[in-house]
Order: structure tokens, then C-alpha cells, then sequence
């Protein structure tokens, strides 16, 4: 037996000698270890497996703390008198201490380790994901003051817990969003498994904040609609209403919380993505064929018509929906109102569907080799753009089926029935495209390599100036000709500050006219593939803004319109619109960020 068991362990020792004998720039390694594979045959098998082990139990992790919030804030819904919502409050507020811990121990101790990141995902957190991290993280700060400085005034009937779980919330946004703002593109390789569970856990808090503030969403749109029912079943066993003193104060927070409600949910899921990408990036190694050479940069060069588009979709839409802020949040909304937002979703839909059909054609044409690599950015995106689409595509078919039971001759149910069909295919058309060009390889740009005639034209340029030196030279020497004439001496330093006001607009115009040459050089040098590209892209990312920034400021015809209400009954319907527009404005929100990665590698 012991001679067994000696047997056993020498292929440990011997891959031990191995990894003491590797090359230097291999010796920084930290492989994980389990204690389930400790007689593994090689320490690059243990590595493996341990790292699957280790997801695996941060994952179970997760999974049970998201089941018992949910639990909790299900519990809150259907039986308020048990569960308060100062319970869920107090619930949250142990995890987002627990993250808070993890965060600091993170910043101030494993990511200073030695060797602790040794590797960085270039695709991980880009510019725009930490942007709108610190974007919606703002929101969300100014949020939790409105709620803070609401719960105060009326204080009287409200709970501490009211102006105590916002406090909390600030201080675990601000670290959250520094911890991503600069750890967000770390591969970690010290502390595996502790930092797998950390990031877990803040993925686990920051879902459950997303569903209890989705389910919160109710209270806002019952209050736009002047429905006050359910603010009695989040009261808990309270009987009377808080009702808002007649104060300008108190009004500016209770607007300004209504208005900047949506970030939060949209913080939420920034977050989650981010984290997710964190949480595989753990233990991981990039070898050097993974770092691209050339990081293509965001320019806008070589596109003209997809701006021009795109900017006049986004004032025409802002025109729209400010009409419909006027009109629809009335005692009474209009019906020509209703009319006139969907006839602009008619009108839009087909040309965004259209641009994708022809981008992904174009990609098909393309002699671009596809990436195979692995990039855990790349699948989470995907990952993100099917599952948010479900939002708006479940609401979209709700919407069908009641319309073609009730009657769907109507002008405003026609058009609705129109604007969800519509829907459907513009989210896959564009889904389609977005992929295919996140999984496309970057194009190496032929317009970054000048061509000769293009030098020759800054050189010719380059030689103007010196003429105009030897003119000015000339007329110095002939002023010295004669230095005893006064007047004729002024008239000369007149003439001479003319000309040199001439000389400096002829210089600003030849750089003017050099700028506007290049650029339509750029233009006209790219081949029409890619200009195609960019222009479609650029025209459906100024789209998607306008698309994005519609729901998300409190325009909801889907709740208002009465339609779909009357024939699910309200809570039911209130259920669906909850869950499907925060993950449709997510959807438009993260289509910028994949249409804006296929613009710039186009």
C-alpha cells in the first residue's frame, strides 16, 4: 500500500521539478490548486480543474444568494404583511456590506500583491462600458440623495431605514464604480477562488438591486397613470398614505426621483456584465497572439450620410417625444398622440431593418477572416444582446395577441399591430448584424497607408510659406533703402501689416481646404464595403440613442395606450411591461456599444 501510494505521488513531484525548471518568464505563475485534484497527473490538469471547480462553487454562491433575495422580495409582493419592504432593505443592505469589505480587501490588498496581475484583457471594460458605469452610477447617487431628502420630510410617517438604506446604497456605488473603473480589464492571479466568491456575491447583489428595483417601478408608473393602489401594498401594515406637502421642495424630489429612476436599473446590469467578464477573466492567461498589434480607434472619417440620417432621426424624435410628454401625461392622454409616436416607429423600423440586412450582406461579401479566439467580452455581448432582445420581442408578441383578438381593424391598434411586427424582425436583423461584426477580424485600414501624391500636396503646401518669407525679406531690405522718409516709411509698414493679414487668411484658407481634401480623400479612398459599413453602423448607433432615450425619460405607450391592459388585466400586464422595457432600453443601450465595436473595426 505504501509503495502504491508513493507511486502515485510521484508524477505530483515530478511535475513540481518541472514548474521549478520552467523559463523565467513562465516562474510568476500561480497555478490554483484544489484539494479535490491534489493527485492530479500534471500541474497544468490541477490548474484546469481546479479553476472549474472554482466557478463552479462561486457560481452555486451566487445562485443561492439570488434565490434567497428573490424569495424575500417575492414574499414582499404577494404577502406584504409578513415581509415588509424595510426587510428586503435590511436583506440588501448585509450583502452590499459583505461587497463592500470585498471591494476594499480587493483595492488595497490582493490587486497589490506581486504577481498578482500579471495579464490584461484588452477587450475587457472599454471606454464606453466604464463610461456609462460612471454615467448611471451618477443617476443612481442623485437617485438615492432625492430619496434621502423625500423620506426626510416626511419623516414623520416614513421609517429610518428609509434614509439609511440610501446612504448605504452611495457609498457602495462610489466603490463599486472606482473598482471598475480601474480593475475592470484585470486577470487576477493570486487569491483565485476568494476573489471568484467576491465577484460573484457583487454579481448576486447587483441582480437582486436590478429586480427590486424593477418590481419598484410599479409605484411610478401607478403614480404617472394616477393609480395609488399599490402604494398601499408596499406600505406593509400601514393604513394611511404619506402624501407629498404642498412644497416646492418636495415636489423637486419626488419629480427628480421619478425622472432618474431608470438609471438604476441600467447601473445594475452595467455592473453584472462587467463583473461576469471579471469573474472569467479569474486565473486567466493571455498568451501574445491574443493581444492585437494594431488597436483600431474610433474616427469619423469616411462616413457623411449615415450622420446626416442619423442626426435628423434624433430631432425629429426628440420633437415627437416631447409632444408626447405634453400631451400623454394629461388628465385624459390624446389619441392622436398615440398615433403620431407609433407612425414614427413605423417609419424608422424598416429603415433600421433594411440597414441591417445590407450590413449583413456585406459581411458575407467581405474577405474578412472571422475571429476564433477566445474573448469572454465577445460571448457576454452576445450573450447580453439575445437575452435583452427577449424583453422587447416577449412584449412585442403579448401586444399581437391582443390586438388580433380585439379588433384589429382600429387606426391605433392596426398601427400598434404594425409597430410589433416591426419590432420583432428589426431586433433579429440587427442582432445578425451586430454578431457577425463583433466576430469579424479588424480590417487593416488602406486609408492609414498614404499614398505618394498625397505627401507631394503637403510638401507643395509646405513651400508656400517660404515664399511668402523671401516676399517679406525682399520688402525689409527695401524699406532700409531708405530710412530717411518718415511717411513713406509708415505707408510701407501699413502696406506690409496688409499684406501679412493677407498672407495669414490665405494660410487659414489652404488649411482649411487641406483638412476638407484629406478628408475626402479618406472618404474616397475606402473601399465601398467598408464605407458601407460605417455608414450603416453610425446611422444605427445615432438610432438606437434616440430609441434608448425614449423609454428610458418616461415615454410608455405600451401602459398608457390602455389596450393590452384592458384585455390582460392590470396586474398581469404590469408584470410583463416591468420585466420587458428595462431589458428593451438595456437592449438599446448595449446595441451602441457592439454597433460602435463594428464601426470602428470596419
Amino acid at each position: 500500500m505504501s509503495g502504491n501510494e508513493v507511486s502515485r505521488q510521484k508524477p505530483c513531484h515530478h511535475c513540481k521539478r518541472r514548474s521549478a525548471s520552467a523559463p523565467p518568464d513562465t516562474s510568476t505563475i500561480h497555478y490554483e490548486k484544489f484539494w479535490l485534484y491534489r493527485h492530479c497527473s500534471s500541474v497544468q490538469q490541477r490548474d484546469r480543474q481546479a479553476q472549474k471547480a472554482g466557478q463552479l462553487f462561486s457560481g452555486l454562491l451566487a445562485m443561492n444568494v439570488v434565490f434567497l433575495g428573490s424569495a424575500f422580495i417575492s414574499s414582499m409582493i404577494f404577502n406584504h404583511v409578513a415581509i415588509t419592504l424595510a426587510d428586503v432593505w435590511i436583506l440588501l443592505s448585509i450583502l452590499k456590506v459583505l461587497c463592500l469589505c470585498w471591494i476594499i480587501y480587493y483595492l488595497l490588498g490582493t490587486s497589490r500583491q506581486p504577481h498578482a496581475v500579471v495579464y490584461r484583457d484588452s477587450h475587457a471594460g472599454p471606454i464606453w462600458i466604464r463610461g456609462s458605469v460612471l454615467l448611471f452610477g451618477s443617476f443612481s447617487i442623485l437617485l438615492n440623495a432625492f430619496q434621502i431628502g423625500y423620506s426626510a420630510i416626511l419623516i414623520q410617517c416614513k421609517s429610518r431605514v428609509e434614509i439609511v438604506f440610501p446612504s448605504i446604497d452611495i457609498l457602495f456605488i462610489c466603490t463599486q464604480a472606482l473598482f471598475l473603473w480601474r480593475h475592470s480589464k484585470d486577470c487576477i492571479q493570486v487569491q483565485h477562488n476568494f476573489t471568484r466568491c467576491g465577484l460573484m456575491l457583487t454579481i448576486a447583489t447587483n441582480l437582486l438591486l436590478w429586480l427590486l428595483a424593477v418590481t419598484n417601478d410599479t409605484i411610478h408608473l401607478e403614480v404617472e397613470s394616477q393609480l395609488r393602489e399599490v402604494e398601499q401594498r408596499f406600505e406593509g401594515n400601514k393604513t394611511t398614505l404619506c402624501t407629498c406637502p404642498n412644497t416646492t421642495i418636495c415636489k423637486v424630489f419626488q419629480k427628480g426621483y421619478i425622472l432618474v429612476y431608470p438609471f438604476n436599473t441600467e447601473y445594475c446590469l452595467v455592473c453584472c456584465s462587467v463583473l461576469y467578464v471579471m469573474w472569467k477573466n479569474v486565473g486567466r492567461r493571455i498568451s501574445h497572439h491574443h493581444v492585437p498589434h494594431i488597436k483600431p480607434k474610433f474616427k469619423l472619417q469616411g462616413v457623411v450620410f449615415g450622420p446626416l440620417l442619423g442626426t435628423a432621426t434624433i430631432v425629429i424624435g426628440i420633437c415627437i417625444f416631447m409632444m408626447y410628454q405634453i400631451q400623454a401625461t394629461g388628465s385624459v392622454p390624446n389619441r392622436q398622440v398615440f398615433v403620431m409616436y407609433y407612425s414614427y416607429y413605423i417609419v424608422l423600423l424598416p429603415l433600421m431593418s433594411v440597414s441591417a440586412v445590407i450590413g449583413t450582406i456585406i459581411h458575407a461579401l467581405e474577405k474578412r477572416e472571422l475571429d476564433t479566439l477566445k474573448n469572454p467580452t465577445r460571448s457576454l455581448d452576445v450573450i447580453l444582446l439575445m437575452g435583452a432582445a427577449l424583453g422587447q420581442i416577449g412584449m412585442s408578441y403579448f401586444s399581437i395577441v391582443a390586438i388580433v383578438a380585439t379588433d384589429p381593424r382600429d387606426l391605433l391598434n392596426s398601427l400598434i399591430l404594425s409597430y410589433s411586427v416591426l419590432l420583432i424582425f428589426q431586433t433579429i436583423t440587427q442582432n445578425v448584424f451586430i454578431i457577425d461584426g463583433l466576430h469579424r477580424q479588424p480590417s487593416v485600414a488602406a486609408s492609414e497607408a498614404r499614398p505618394p501624391g498625397h505627401a507631394g500636396q503637403r510638401a507643395a503646401a509646405s513651400e508656400l510659406p517660404g515664399e511668402e518669407e523671401t516676399t517679406t525679406s525682399s520688402k525689409q531690405e527695401h524699406t532700409q533703402i531708405f530710412p530717411g522718409k518718415e511717411e513713406e516709411t509708415k505707408e510701407e509698414q501699413n502696406h506690409e501689416a496688409y499684406d501679412q493679414r493677407r498672407v495669414s487668411m490665405l494660410e487659414l484658407g489652404q488649411e482649411i481646404r487641406k483638412v476638407s481634401l484629406s478628408y475626402l480623400h479618406s472618404y474616397s479612398h475606402l473601399s465601398w464595403k467598408r464605407r458601407a459599413l460605417r455608414e450603416i453602423s453610425f446611422f444605427l448607433v445615432l438610432c438606437n440613442i434616440i430609441l434608448w432615450v425614449m423609454p428610458t425619460f418616461g415615454a410608455h405607450p405600451v401602459f398608457e395606450n390602455g389596450l393590452e391592459k384592458s384585455f390582460y388585466g392590470y396586474s398581469t400586464w404590469f408584470a410583463i411591461v416591468n420585466f420587458g422595457l428595462p431589458l428593451g432600453v438595456f437592449y438599446r443601450m448595449h446595441s451602441v456599444g457592439g454597433l460602435l465595436e463594428v464601426y470602428v473595426t470596419a
